[in-house]
């Protein structure tokens, strides 16, 4: 439906009248033709009353011709000419910044000699270069594959050791979950440019600090393989099953607790490594079938998955000890309740803090009490050195816990570890030294939060470095503090404007990969962090001297000179008193259409986007141009992001308001909002809708439920959860406990009241059939209840398939060209009531 085809039939039909009606006075023929005349304007008429009554109706129902007078834009240019943002655009990558990553490298001396040593690919030659010393190169290895006896094999992944004398090469990777994958692993020497293979079907191989071991998991086995030898020397495991997991995640800990392939970890000189001893043999077992994986099937494949979902029995884990040179692994006693194997605890963190001591970090299954274990390996012991309530929100799972060595000539007369608390009510850094203490030093206090946990510390300075929002939630900036100076924040990029940055350090944490991330073009640059000299012009960071620039998207910043992409106007929202009486302020943001009008009245539909999940942030000053962007631009929609209550980076009171009732504060402040956006003059109040994927699919259908019409008049909802019983038990009881403790809550919090959301004008539901995260199960479910209430104001798109991401063949590209057309559809009121 192209708008200026629409513009031309309706000039056409407006041009009849005037043709029929043109009469030359003194026409002879007049008397004789009158009749005729009067049988043609008769005939004419009637076509003209019928044409006119079909356009009348068409426009009714495309907004062209309605009460606001909505019309659909010009989908290519802008009223100076500029080019419009287009789905295929975004598609083809035409916005996205270029951005290079480092693969630094830690050498046994990187922590008092710090070169700024990292791996790279150039040309087809992995190097190793200095950020430091210009000159260095040492090359690792030419191309990308390699011969071995007779077989050629592509390399997926290189990893150096330590001492940059071996490379340890994955090949012929096979995705398995949303981190693992499995392969073939070899090892390369450098010196004999020899290689020799560990195995095939590997999920994980990881380096010794002594670059002479290799452990690696096979069928869930640890074995560890020797490069001194040359062979597997030693198998540590053997227990391994599809029931019991050796130093790999199980799905919901790869999910879950640990984001990430690996659950083993090497002391700092190799002598021991702690592993994860996953049994997951009481866990429920979910079945998902696949249609089209193959066309000579018949029948569906069936692949079970080992899938905890609430208040079912967790993998019971346990957390143990391997010893090199006695050939010796033990269990480490951290207060696993033999007597309760139903309710595990959760093993969240390991980190090592000596060569024989680590500590690691428990929580109940619902997180509400954090328990930290001191562990002395050489003595085999260990000792809960700290027990903390998390006060009626629920402590996060993190994986930044960072080591900090003795060195008394720095002042640190003890090992010890900087960490990360809330210091009232508010994410800070923390330091425990000795690593058994049990109070901290804080380092870091105030209204804002610091994100994740330490980035990096300079060993020889004593600076821990970490990002922050002390500036603005809404953005991200580089601070440091000194060990020896607590709660003196200096910061490292530049406050004075609008930024969000990520840091990546070497491995002494002198230098520093700044990537500035927005809200203008992403940039990024090395800069040496102890340089006496600064850069003349301040461009992000404050201190340090620019070394070089890795990536200044010179070409992007082109590009974008030939398109008018809408731009993003943060704000915060106020939506009126919560039920104390206070008011509840919100980060937010908008996108205005191309050719903004606010003097046109009850004109433009409003398009919200949601994911809304507990600590989640969307509103964040970075660059993008994504969907957000085509909606505005070929819609002519304002676009609103609103991060309601429930969210993260504005103190723990702001988001642990949702505890055990996921869905009601959450819904409230986006209704909220679109009443506020409603109440505009240039609003259509008829044409707002709500758009999310995941837990935003959930706050979509939780919302129209509360809002049963209201404001809200349509809704997308993709892939979402609709009945918390459904989904895994580590996430969901983080914040509403087990549906044994919490029934009501589970009750509230489920997609229910199916009669409310049939107020709504219409919605849409889509979900890819082998989604093993968010089942089908909860579409499905959901499905149910509408035919069971007569509800039929829906439309559903499903994916063959596609698991959470939806791509399977294709469906990536039909479900953003579906979501496009489908609110144009909305927009135009082609949806009949």
């Amino acid at each position: 439906m192209e708008t200026n085809d629409e513009n031309r039939e309706d000039r056409d039909v407006e041009r009849i009248p005037d043709e029929l009606f043109r009469r030359r006075k003194g026409n002879k023929w007049e008397k004789l033709l009158k009749p005729g005349v009067i049988l043609i304007l008769l005939v004419w008429g009637s076509v003209l009353l019928a044409k006119t009554i079909s356009s009348l109706e068409r426009c009714k129902n495309d907004g062209k011709s309605s009460d606001s007078g909505y019309r659909l834009p010009n989908s290519s240019y802008t009223e100076d000419g500029s080019l419009k943002v287009s789905l295929r655009n975004v598609r083809n990558g035409t916005f996205v910044p270029k951005l290079q990553s480092l693969q630094w490298i830690s050498t046994p001396d990187s922590y008092v000699s710090d070169k700024g040593l990292f791996f790279t690919v150039s040309n087809e030659t992995h190097v190793v270069r200095s950020v430091f010393d210009e000159g260095f190169s040492q090359v690792l290895f030419e191309g990308n594959s390699f011969k071995f006896e007779g077989q050629s094999y592509k390399i997926d992944l290189l990893v150096t050791s330590p001492d940059l004398t071996r490379l340890l090469i994955r090949t012929e990777t096979v995705s398995n979950w949303r981190h693992s994958t499995f392969g073939s692993y070899f090892v390369y020497n450098n010196a004999t440019s020899q290689f020799d293979k560990i195995g095939d079907n590997l999920s994980l191989a990881i380096w010794s600090p002594n670059s002479l071991d290799i452990a690696y998991v096979q069928d869930n086995d640890i074995y560890i393989y020797s490069c001194k030898d040359r062979r597997t020397v030693r198998r540590v495991t053997e227990d391994g099953s599809s029931q019991v997991f050796n130093g790999r995640p199980d799905w919901v800990y790869e999910e879950e607790v640990l984001e990430d392939d690996k659950a083993l970890w090497w002391s700092p000189k190799g002598d021991y490594f702690a592993f994860y001893k996953i049994d997951e043999t009481a866990v429920g077992e979910f079945v998902i079938p696949y249609y089209v994986q193959s066309d000579e099937d018949v029948y569906s494949q069936l692949r079970s998955i080992k899938y905890p979902k609430s208040g079912t029995p967790n993998p019971k884990v346990g957390l143990w000890i391997y010893e090199l040179k006695d050939n010796y692994a033990y269990s480490v006693d951290i207060g696993y309740d033999e007597k309760d194997p139903e309710s595990p605890i959760l093993v969240t963190e390991v980190t090592w803090v000596d060569e024989s001591k680590l500590i690691t970090k428990t929580t109940d299954r619902s997180s509400d009490t954090l328990t930290v274990f001191f562990v002395n390996v050489s003595r085999r012991n260990s000792e809960p050195v700290r027990k903390t309530s998390s006060e009626g929100g629920w402590w996060e799972i993190t994986h930044n816990t960072l080591y900090v060595p003795q060195n008394e000539s720095s002042g640190r007369l003890s090992e010890g570890y900087v960490d990360v608390m809330p210091i009232n009510g508010y994410n800070h850094l923390v330091y425990f030294s000795p690593a058994n203490a049990t109070e901290p030093i804080v380092l870091t206090e105030g209204n804002w939060e610091v994100v994740n946990g330490p980035a990096a510390f300079d060993y020889e300075m004593n600076i821990v470095y970490f990002l922050g929002t002390k500036k603005s939630s809404t953005e991200r900036h580089l601070y440091a503090v000194n060990l020896a100076e607590p709660k003196n924040v200096i910061e490292v990029t530049d406050t004075s404007k609008n930024g969000v940055y990520d840091a990546s350090f070497s491995a002494g944490g002198r230098f520093v990969l700044i990537t500035y991330k927005g809200p203008r073009v992403p940039y990024q640059k090395i800069v040496d962090l102890r340089s006496l000299k600064t850069d003349k012009v301040v461009t992000g960071n404050v201190i340090g001297k620019t070394l070089y620039y890795l990536e200044k998207n010179q070409n992007l910043k082109e590009e974008l000179r030939k398109y008018a992409v809408p731009s993003k106007k943060f704000q915060q929202l106020n939506l009126g008193p919560d039920d104390n009486g206070d008011d509840v302020v919100v980060n937010s943001y908008e996108i205005l259409p191309n050719d903004f009008n606010e003097t046109k009245k009850d004109y433009y539909p409003v398009f919200f986007y949601a994911y809304g999940g507990p600590n989640s942030q969307q509103v964040l000053q970075n660059f993008a141009v994504g969907f957000n962007e085509v909606i505005a631009s070929q819609l002519d929609a304002i676009v609103v992001v609103v991060d309601g209550r429930g969210t993260g980076f504005k103190g723990t009171h702001f988001r642990s308001l949702v505890r055990d009732r996921l869905g009601d504060y959450e819904a409230r402040d986006q209704i909220s909002a679109a009443a506020q956006y409603g109440a505009k003059s240039y609003v259509d109040a008829e044409k707002i809708s709500l758009f999310g994927w995941s837990y935003g699919g959930y706050l979509t259908l939780k919302t129209l439920e509360k809002d049963a019409g209201k404001h809200f008049k349509y809704g997308m909802s993709v892939a979402p959860v609709t009945d918390w019983r459904f989904y895994d038990s580590v996430y969901t009881e983080r914040y509403m406990h087990t549906p044994q403790e919490n029934p009501k809550g589970y009750e509230m919090s489920s997609v229910a009241n199916v009669t409310a959301i049939a107020h709504a004008k219409r919605f849409l539901l889509m979900h890819g059939t082998g989604d093993d995260n968010v089942h089908f199960q909860n579409s499905l479910k959901f499905l149910d209840l509408l035919d069971l209430h007569s509800v039929e104001n829906y439309d559903v798109q499903i994916f063959p398939d596609s698991d959470h991401s939806i791509r399977y063949h294709n469906a990536n590209t039909i479900i953003y060209d579906k979501l496009l057309s489908w609110t144009r559809l909305a927009y135009t009121g082609q949806f009949i009531d």
